[in-house]
């Protein structure tokens, strides 16, 4: 399939300002005649939906929880970034834009970086506005600190709370909409297909969670704003009812899935501690910034870290990467982490390293520590039984956020017409790796600031012909949804649908997760294969599909992560390069880093679907790096 990525021509600093100045518009009158639906609540639909409403658009928001405030969205803790310069520390929206780039390990598409860079500046304007509590410094003004692969502080915050904040802002917008008409809501309903008439979206089809009525709705564009698929690990820092369903369902309806091994590791999660977990906890990057990591420099030691004096301490990132210490980028860190405990050198011989914050006390007090993490240390307390106050928090890396997604152009709509994909669905600013506090600023970016123009552009050009819910193609989609629902519940398998999450979740983990191999990696896609068939003859779900239903709503999201598993091996395997959070240990630097391959990879691996169990079909989107030059990443 031929890919256009619709990047508009010119200078980097003017593509944006001239293409909304040749994009298409509808005016004001005519908008009210338009529909879009939005599925998704967080940041990023919560805003696109408001900002579309407040146009004039007629909107339809959809989402599973209980009500928007419930996204995932508020799990993100340590800030948002922007290229405000507030501390007068070297900062612009060129550095953002290069330490994205460069962060991302060179693949992402420079001219929706840049763009995300420039509307940085005024997504702080728009939030303050809303009343975001953002922590500010003794004279008023903003405070800002400093996170993982930069140099400069760039990155604005409401204690450990960040996401939360945002989400309520973002919210209140919503909910005006809501309240005035603009919006019409529908939480306690998830996405099971998109529904495609003539090449175009037109609608989904959706299952009320509470009362298990199947039913279509119908509108001239629909936006995805579903977030990504960490949870395919099984245990992630997502919440677990974070899932593939919407993106990847879409995919089956013909949009290219770009990317999808780019998931990313977090180095700072509290370890996992036993088989009966469920997920895992965050514990947010800012902490970098006080905390110092390290472990023992002796395999196997058994003494509490008070006991080990600071000579008998390895600060390893410290030592590796004098110039970016402890705030060199996620998947370094993790990189490292992985490194130090395979060797022996972990906490009591396991998988944790310490992140200290002894210096931090003594420098600033208890109370100074609490004012910028105090909510978090108290999680951390509550979760271990252990005062960060008084010994280093353990932690270890996991599966957190995910670069890959639906394949977008510049405008943020898929390879099918009308079917828009924002924030963390879709592919397109981060690269291999994301940069610590860019996920709330791209997922605000596309809904304030990007989508409201783009869908106007594709909605005054585009020929809309009537469509009504006894069409064939609506009828079709809606018979197809009712016959897998019927089939999941007429298996009466002996198993039940987390044991097949769990053991897919650990297969991943071993063969797709912090690194790859070619020999993991195809015994992977024969596993996940037999997984899969296994699953079809013997999964259990209890109940009905007219009820209320969890069991079954578990098993729909799973047997999709176990289709995009197999496409997840697919695109690793393909990749014969490191790359950011893809580290393929075959290609690695002697001192081993990433080692990319830049001749045969800088592009974005597009993925088409061609049915369940057969190849998949690649188209390249060539990356070229006019402004940001490809050189090895080094953070020393």
């Amino acid at each position: 399939m031929e890919i256009k990525s619709a990047v508009p021509d010119g200078p980097i600093a003017e593509k944006w300002e001239r293409h909304r100045f040749d994009m298409k518009l509808v005016n004001p009158a005519n908008k009210r005649k338009h529909s879009v639906i939005v599925v998704g609540s967080g940041l990023a639909g919560a805003s696109a939906a408001a900002s579309m409403a407040e146009l004039g658009y007629r909107v339809s928001c959809f989402c599973f929880q209980d009500s928007p405030r419930r996204a995932h969205s508020i799990a993100a803790q340590g800030g948002i970034n922007a290229a405000k310069n507030y501390p007068n520390d070297g900062d612009s929206v060129y550095r953002l834009f290069y330490d994205t780039v460069k962060g991302g390990d060179f693949r992402s598409r420079e001219a929706n970086v840049y763009r995300l860079a420039q509307i940085s500046v005024q997504i702080i304007d728009q939030c303050a506005a809303q009343g975001v509590p953002f922590a500010r410094e003794y004279g008023g003004l903003l405070a800002n600190r400093s996170f993982g692969g930069a140099q400069v502080s760039r990155t604005f915050y409401a204690r450990g709370q960040t996401g939360q904040q945002l989400l309520l802002g973002a919210y209140q917008a919503l909910s005006r909409q809501i309240g005035v008409g603009g919006v019409e809501m529908h939480p306690r309903t998830e996405m099971l297909d998109v529904i495609v008439v003539n090449g175009q979206a037109r609608g989904i089809v959706v299952r009320d969670l509470v009362s298990g009525k199947i039913s279509s709705h119908l509108a001239d564009a629909v936006v995805l704003a579903t977030g990504g698929y960490s949870n395919v690990y099984f245990l992630s820092t997502n919440a677990k009812g974070c899932n593939v369903t919407a993106t990847w369902r879409a995919h089956k309806r013909g949009a290219l899935f770009a990317n999808p091994c780019y998931t990313q590791i977090h180095p700072t999660c509290i370890p996992v501690h036993g088989e009966h977990q469920s997920k895992l906890t965050l514990m947010s990057e800012s902490l970098r910034n006080d905390g110092r990591v390290w472990v023992p420099k002796t395999r196997n030691d058994s003494r509490a870290p008070g006991q080990i004096p600071d000579a008998e301490r390895d600060y390893y990132l410290e030592r590796i990467y004098p110039s970016f210490g402890n705030l060199v980028p996620r998947d370094v860190a993790s990189r490292r982490a992985k490194a130090m405990c395979d060797d022996g050198l972990g906490v009591g011989g396991g998988h944790q390293v310490y992140l200290d914050f002894r210096d931090a006390v003594q420098r600033l007090g208890a109370t100074g520590v609490a004012e910028r993490y105090g909510n978090l240390f108290e999680m951390y307390q509550r979760i271990t039984g252990e005062d960060p106050y008084q010994v280093p928090m353990r932690i270890y890396p996991a599966p957190h956020y995910t670069m890959g997604g639906l394949w977008v152009d510049y405008n943020l709509m898929s390879s099918i017409p009308g079917l828009h994909v924002i924030g963390e669905a879709n592919f397109s600013d981060h690269g291999a790796n994301r940069l610590g506090a860019s996920a709330l600023m791209q997922g605000l970016a596309d809904g304030y600031f990007v989508l409201p123009y783009t869908i106007g552009n594709y909605l005054a050009q585009a020929k809309l012909a009537p469509v009504s819910p006894s069409d064939p193609e609506v009828r079709k989609v809606e018979t197809e949804v009712h016959e897998k629902v019927r089939k999941l519940l007429a298996i009466k398998g002996s198993k039940s649908v987390d044991q097949f999450h769990r053991e897919l979740g650990r297969l991943m983990w071993d063969a797709c997760g912090m690194s790859r191999n070619r020999t993991g990696l195809e015994s992977a896609i024969d596993q996940v294969r037999g997984l899969r068939e296994r699953f079809w003859k013997d999964v259990f779900v209890a109940g009905a599909g007219e009820d209320l239903n969890q069991s079954l709503e578990k098993a729909g999201r799973v047997a999709d992560f176990l289709e995009f598993a197999e496409l997840m091996c697919e695109d690793a395997l393909h990749r014969e390069e490191s790359c950011g959070g893809h580290f393929r240990e075959e290609y690695q630097t002697p001192d081993g880093e990433a080692k990319r391959d830049d001749a045969r990879f800088s592009y974005v691996a597009a993925w088409e679907f061609a049915g369940v169990g057969a190849a998949p079909k690649l188209s390249k989107e060539p990356l070229e790096f006019e402004h940001v030059h490809l050189a090895q990443r080094s953070y020393k």
